[in-house]
């Protein structure tokens, strides 16, 4: 069974999706078949992985593959067709072995008021048994169809009912920060939120009518992988002067404040756990902004760890520079990837 790895912050511009698809990319280098899902009506990473550069391309893909997206997988349920949700088929990701995309569509926010609806557990409307359980089997039966070992889910920033649901149906979730402060105090945010989601999941997973719906809400629980902190300038050895305030608070606040409110709930792993991967602070990974590659990154549909030369196309001295932080970035989600591994692992 596919591991569900939900990416969640409510506080916008941590790189949830840049985080999604390079650690996506690097686990599939390593030999897991992974699918990127994008339940962010945004869908940048849809555009990010098809190599869209605007409204009309995404216009031109929903025209030509109108059933191949979470929106068109999940109309069964929320529009009560007289079909079952079935696995959508996903897309390869160009140059990567192993690597699929479950497109997003800036429609699946209309299946918000709905689904909020139907998590108050009405039972006046039969019909909305069905949709807080849809999203979860949607997922299942898409990863059982490509034999998937990981799906992560790329969310968008916000506190609404299908973030609610996604995480709460996930066996594993990261934190993406930033450094600066809004990010120190969505992590305080974060260990209020998190436990009322944790306590709703659980009245769902004891609702008789939930668990005698057609797509029958799951028995999971979500736990705490870790935080990433993303998009600092980096000092000589460390994140630059200005920045190691906000990552000092960051990882206080997740030591501090985030950890022993979800430990109260049991959303963690075992101390053995975060010990073998020798986690500092709960963070799984710190990544420096290395802006003049993000655009070549972009261009090319490719993490930029993964450019090769061709695509770098730098000058002699330029190129040197780039290739350093090609290799940086490279073993940072390498490191990543693996802790990931071994998190998720059964043993």
């Amino acid at each position: 069974m596919a591991k569900r790895i939900a990416m969640f912050n409510h506080k916008g511009g941590v790189s949830r999706t840049t985080t999604t698809f390079n650690l996506g990319w690097q686990l599939a280098s390593m030999g897991k078949r992974v699918i990127l899902a994008d339940a962010d009506p945004q869908a940048n990473l849809t555009g990010l992985v098809l190599g869209y550069k605007g409204a009309s391309d995404l216009d031109r893909f929903y025209e030509q593959e109108a059933t191949r997206n979470l929106k068109s997988g999940l109309a069964p349920a929320f529009e009560s067709r007289p079909v079952p949700i079935e696995a959508v088929d996903c897309f390869p990701v160009e140059n990567r072995d192993g690597l699929f995309l479950l497109p997003g569509h800036i429609e699946l926010a209309e299946y918000e008021v709905t689904l909020g609806i139907a998590h108050g557990m009405s039972g006046s409307i039969q019909a909305l048994q069905n949709l807080p359980g849809s999203i979860s089997c949607l997922l299942s039966r898409t990863a059982a169809k490509l034999e998937a070992d990981y799906v992560l889910i790329d969310m968008n920033p916000s506190l609404s009912s299908f973030n609610q649901n996604l995480l709460a149906t996930s066996e594993y979730f990261i934190v993406p920060t930033a450094p600066d402060h809004y990010s120190a105090m969505a992590i305080v945010s974060l260990a209020k939120v998190l436990p009322s989601w944790d306590a709703w999941s659980r009245q769902a997973q004891a609702s008789l009518m939930l668990r005698n719906a057609i797509y029958p809400f799951p028995k999971v629980r979500a736990r705490f992988l870790g935080t990433v902190i993303q998009n600092h300038r980096p000092g000589k050895d460390e994140p630059a002067t200005g920045f190691r305030k906000w990552f000092d608070d960051i990882n206080k606040k997740t030591n501090d404040t985030l950890f022993p409110a979800l430990e109260k709930v049991g959303m963690v792993l075992s101390a053995d756990k975060y010990e073998s991967v020798g986690m500092s602070s709960y963070c799984l990974a710190t990544v420096p902004d290395f802006s003049s590659l993000i655009a070549k990154s972009q261009e090319h549909r490719t993490p930029m760890h993964a450019l090769n030369d061709r695509q770098l196309d730098r000058a002699e001295v330029a190129l040197e520079t780039a290739k350093k932080s090609h290799a940086e970035f490279r073993e940072i989600f390498d490191d990543m990837a693996s802790k990931v591994i071994c998190l998720t692992s059964d043993a």
